[in-house]
């Protein structure tokens, strides 16, 4: 499987698991928990999870899932409230997300957006989340190319790992400014929603005539050739979310695919 690396030379998988919407059901959390595992064993060994999403139960669920596994050979990746990221929160909020998964440390902890507390105050927290071994490298989400130039110009901003942003196909606003400035700084880009969320954008482009040809020559899935897309770019990091085994396994394979600069344009 493609590798990335972080601004620390941590390597990681390009393809992760994204875990948005998961724990939310209870039916269904058995059915979750061996979609993320299908996905651990495959090499998408990078989990991204949240306090936000479903209040806790993502990351009670991640935390079951990943309960049987060597806990080095995972990368879990959670995100903090922005009205948590100060002195104030971010420290009791940081405890529970680590109290949820079971785990005593965090391979990366991401703001989740831009709020009121300074952005100063976030970094010099991270740090101190770092020194006391609760987290080993910091980030950022939906931070734009202003908020980002804003962060590196800060004291210890330069520590930032990850900027976790909206891209795929049908959105590539950030090939505009953002991700070319984040990659002259070899700072990735942790896609969410990479195949979309669904609903008539969706469908518009995984059936458009040109995604179409490109699956049939490729022998591979409209949904295949939009995960390829992101997985193909240069310091691009994709954590689709699938609680179905299946679709888990269908992703895993997208990883393999090599489409042509043609069709990746």
């Amino acid at each position: 499987m493609k590798r990335c690396s972080l601004p620390d030379g941590t390597s990681v998988p390009a393809l992760g698991l994204g875990t948005w919407y998961l724990g939310e059901k209870k039916p269904l959390e058995q059915q979750e928990i061996t979609a993320l595992r299908v996905g651990i064993e495959g090499g998408a060994a990078l989990i991204d999870t949240a306090e936000m999403y479903g209040d806790g139960q993502s990351e009670l669920l991640v935390g079951k899932a990943i309960a049987p596994y060597d806990r080095e050979g995972l990368f879990l990746i959670s995100k903090v409230y922005p009205w948590n990221a100060g002195k104030r929160g971010i420290f009791d909020a940081c405890e529970g997300s680590l109290r949820r998964l079971g785990t005593e440390y965090l391979d990366l902890y991401l703001l989740h957006w831009r709020g009121s507390i300074p952005l100063a105050e976030t970094i010099s927290c991270m740090q101190q989340l770092k020194a006391q071994g609760k987290i080993r490298r910091w980030g950022v989400s939906n931070l734009d190319l202003h908020e980002m130039q804003q962060l590196l110009r800060l004291p210890r901003g330069g520590g930032c790992q990850a900027d976790e942003v909206l891209f795929h196909l049908g959105s590539r606003g950030i090939e505009y400014d953002l991700w070319p400035w984040l990659r002259e700084r070899r700072i990735p880009v942790i896609a969410y929603c990479p195949l979309m969320q669904g609903g008539s954008l969706r469908r518009s482009v995984a059936d458009s005539p040109v995604v179409r040809d490109i699956a049939g020559r490729h022998g591979i899935t409209p949904m295949q050739v939009l995960l390829a897309f992101v997985l193909q770019q240069e310091q691009v990091i994709a954590i689709p979310r699938s609680g179905n085994p299946a679709h888990v396994r269908e992703n895993l394979a997208a990883a393999e695919i090599v489409l042509t600069p043609a069709e990746r344009s």
